[in-house]
């Protein structure tokens, strides 16, 4: 049966090494001439939220988000040495995504807060843009809440694969947003506690399925198909 699989990137596949407060650091520091006064903060927002927050949190007007959108482009490809130096993908996820790809009836891509283009940098850096359909997932440019990318990616699968419009769709990432975006989209939702939220706190935030980690793929993939028939 057909099914739509959506990845969170940072510290569900990447461990980004700090690299993305770096980013949004950068990206404010050219559009406010200045640095700003606190770290970005990330846990699941969206670019578009981290930013409008940003400007907010430092009594700075936003400014339009094409402008944003190009300062955080460019912040995001003059960092993808350091990415690669001091980032890894994690453990089990090569594996996983291979085994998802090899999947006829599935539909392996992302659901992440990152605009595309830095979404591609981060999995890039590790090899791991060519192990998923891109095009046909939700970006941070895409809404400013993590719940709505749920439907963008949706339309876009069914616009590019013919999926009928009742494929399941599964999320996998590791902070609470994630498991929010996928219950109130009536999606599936498999948590890993490979971020700064621990198992007990992603199952309380609504979380049936929960994992330490993504290491093993024989019983990620199990986990992943018992959705197809929800």
């Amino acid at each position: 049966m057909p099914l739509i699989v959506l990845w969170d990137i940072d510290h569900t596949l990447i461990d980004n090494g700090g690299v993305s407060k770096e980013i949004y650091a950068a990206a404010f520091t050219s559009l406010a001439g200045r640095s700003p006064t606190e770290a970005a903060q990330t846990e699941g927002r969206t670019d578009r939220l981290i930013m409008r927050e940003m400007f907010l949190r430092n009594h700075l007007p936003e400014p339009d988000w094409a402008t944003v959108q190009a300062a955080l482009a460019g912040a995001g490809a003059e960092r993808l040495s350091d990415l690669r130096r001091r980032g890894t993908a994690l453990l089990g996820v090569r594996e996983a995504l291979k085994a998802a790809a090899a999947r006829a009836d599935w539909v392996s891509s992302v659901l992440t807060g990152n605009i595309a283009a830095n979404a591609r940098v981060k999995l890039s850096a590790f090899g791991l843009d060519e192990l998923l359909d891109l095009p046909v997932g939700a970006y941070g440019a895409d809404a400013v809440q993590r719940p709505e990318l749920v439907a963008v990616a949706r339309e876009r699968v069914q616009r590019h694969h013919g999926l009928p419009t009742d494929a399941p769709v599964v999320l996998v990432g590791d902070t609470p947003r994630d498991v929010e975006a996928a219950l109130s989209a009536d999606a599936g939702i498999i948590a890993v506690a490979t971020g700064v939220h621990s198992q007990t706190e992603l199952a309380a935030a609504g979380a049936h399925t929960v994992l330490p980690d993504l290491s093993d793929t024989a019983n990620l993939l199990r986990l992943v198909e018992s959705f197809a028939s929800h």
